[in-house]
């Protein structure tokens, strides 16, 4: 069964990016300029960053500017900022999705809106693409808070294989400012040249993610990551919603953001 994938045209692009990660006093990235760029945020949820000040003023910003939210769950693992592989059982991953997700819908909600959709962070992310049970677990947590949330994954992965089982939306992810191998994964963040930094290079590479639909509609890449701490983040996501506007394309939300019911 194929992905339903979530796209509102042939030439118009989501543009996502990871916000909310700051900590107390601590900030990770500029989201109040990112948060006028893209169209769609995706909210640490206090677990790999992110805390309830954090999580509520980041809805009321990505509210205020018509972006759509989403949940960015992760590992609980906040001292590794997520990028660390936890070791746990179906149960207790399915728990800690669902807890996140809640978390955020009920400041999106307080905000007018609500959570759209979720994806996953860091080592999560990698894990749920490429293990069933991790995939199973973020499928079964986002199915049983509310089946019409969408799933953001990379194209071809198991977490949309997953999500197409269980009749979730999704929507196939390309990174904009990531290195990618030959084999079409991601470069990892220990290697050189991992995350890149040049704003046209960047620009250049959304787009040709954006044309590329060689895998067939299913992993046709229906939205597009910018990162809130690449080196220059605003210039990137600026220079990457500008090379995707000249190449034709329509930067917006993968799904309506309409009043919250």
């Amino acid at each position: 069964m194929p992905p339903r994938v979530v796209t509102v045209g042939a030439r118009v692009i989501d543009l996502n990016c990871d916000v909310g990660e700051g900590f107390g006093s601590w900030r990770m990235g500029p989201d109040e300029a990112l948060l006028r760029i893209v169209s769609s945020a995706n909210v640490a949820c206090g677990f790999h960053g992110g805390d309830p000040s954090w999580m509520r003023r980041t809805c009321d910003a990505a509210i205020a500017g018509g972006v759509a939210i989403g949940a960015h769950v992760g590992f609980p693992d906040l001292a590794g900022f997520g990028r660390r592989h936890l070791e746990m059982s179906v149960p207790e991953l399915t728990d800690a999705v669902l807890y996140q997700i809640g978390a955020l819908d009920a400041f999106a909600r307080t905000g007018g809106d609500r959570v759209r959709y979720v994806k996953p962070h860091g080592a999560l992310y990698h894990a749920a693409a490429q293990r069933e049970d991790h995939a199973a677990a973020v499928v079964a947590a986002v199915g049983e808070f509310d089946a019409e949330l969408a799933v953001v994954a990379p194209p071809g992965s198991r977490l949309l294989v997953a999500a197409a089982a269980a009749g979730l939306a999704a929507a196939a992810e390309g990174f904009a400012d990531r290195a990618y191998t030959a084999d079409g994964g991601l470069m990892p963040r220990s290697q050189p040249g991992a995350v890149l930094t040049d704003p046209d290079a960047i620009g250049r590479q959304a787009v040709a993610l954006a044309e590329d639909t060689a895998g067939g509609p299913a992993d046709a890449v229906g939205t597009l990551c910018v990162h809130s701490d690449t080196p220059g983040a605003e210039r990137v996501a600026r220079a990457v919603r500008a090379a995707l506007e000249r190449a034709g394309f329509t930067v917006a939300a993968f799904t309506a953001v309409p009043a919250a019911p």
